[in-house]
């Protein structure tokens, strides 16, 4: 039994029959690009002219026969089917490129560009914002101020009181809350104490206040009494209250003196900022922040702690 062979359509006019033996026309170039068009004249073609069956009208099966080019042009010429695709991709940009080409020179000979924007500086609350030129605007940073120098060396002394505070909470205080607050205290002051000498020696300027250091040699003499107090600062009298206190009474007086200390931190953060040309060092002006974000925390832990002490006597 022999084999199979597909059936060849072949249209003539208004007819269709088979050959087993007519090959399969394969569609030209002509084709590949222009699928409407009529193909060559020859052996074995497919007549696709209405003409042929004596109307105006395209035949139907005609019409199978046209749609169909692309489909036998995919099975049987892939290679002309990305052939159509690759020229009609390269006929857009022929075509698109000299728009392309027009509208970046149009864009490089347009209007020349206008002055700068001014530079306006913001003023402090209350006051008027001015107008800066580039030049003043980028003022070269000269160094520590001496509002920064007073700055660090007033914190040494502040810190230092706190954490002379602390080591009294650690043999008078009842509240073991308090107890871990003071240790994160000291820690964090003591840590930035040395930091911020470090800073002042970095720069070349004593890590003591000038009236502090010119008394140092002075034995005997009690510092506290003759040295001026950094803001918040508990003085000599309320230093010594806190140190006869014993218990509850004297976790009342530390909480109480150390919003004080810490409030007094605060302030001389804002003396800091307010002063014209202070903290322009992008070191001391982190450190400062910090400082009053810190503060500001503990503050509010400290303040739950007197309003819970206040409701525990009311309770008695």
């Amino acid at each position: 039994m022999s084999p199979i062979r597909p059936r060849n359509y072949l249209i003539h006019g208004n007819h269709t029959r088979t050959s087993p033996s007519s090959p399969i026309p394969r569609p030209s170039l002509r084709q590949c690009l222009n699928p409407t068009a009529a193909p060559a004249t020859g052996a074995g073609t497919i007549a696709t002219n209405s003409k042929i069956a004596g109307t105006n009208r395209i035949p139907r099966h005609s019409q199978k026969i046209r749609l169909s080019v692309p489909v036998r042009l995919r099975r049987l010429a892939p290679g002309g089917f990305r052939l159509v695709q690759l020229l009609m991709g390269l006929r857009i940009i022929r075509l698109s490129f000299p728009l392309l080409l027009a509208t970046a020179v149009a864009g490089q000979q347009g209007e020349p560009a206008s002055e700068p924007a001014p530079l306006v500086q913001p003023g402090a609350p209350g006051q008027k914002s001015k107008t800066v030129t580039v030049s003043s605007a980028g003022t070269p940073y000269h160094g520590p101020t001496d509002a920064d120098t007073s700055f660090m060396q007033g914190m040494i002394m502040h810190h230092s009181q706190a954490v002379e505070m602390v080591d009294l909470l650690r043999t008078r205080g009842a509240s073991k809350e308090l107890q871990a607050l003071g240790d994160r205290i000291s820690i964090s002051q003591t840590d930035e104490i040395k930091y911020m000498k470090q800073w002042l020696e970095d720069r070349g300027k004593p890590t003591s206040m000038p009236m502090q250091h010119d008394m140092k040699g002075m034995e005997g003499m009690d510092m506290s009494m003759s040295m001026p107090l950094m803001p918040g600062m508990l003085s000599p009298q309320q230093m010594k209250d806190l140190a006869a206190a014993r218990g509850p009474a004297f976790d009342h007086l530390f909480l109480t003196g150390m919003i004080q200390h810490h409030t007094g931190a605060l302030t001389m953060v804002d003396e800091l900022y307010s002063t014209p040309g202070a903290a322009q060092d992008s070191i001391l002006y982190d450190f400062a922040t910090d400082i009053d974000n810190t503060q500001r925390a503990e503050i509010r832990i400290m303040q739950a702690m007197l309003d819970k002490e206040k409701l525990d006597k009311e309770k008695k």
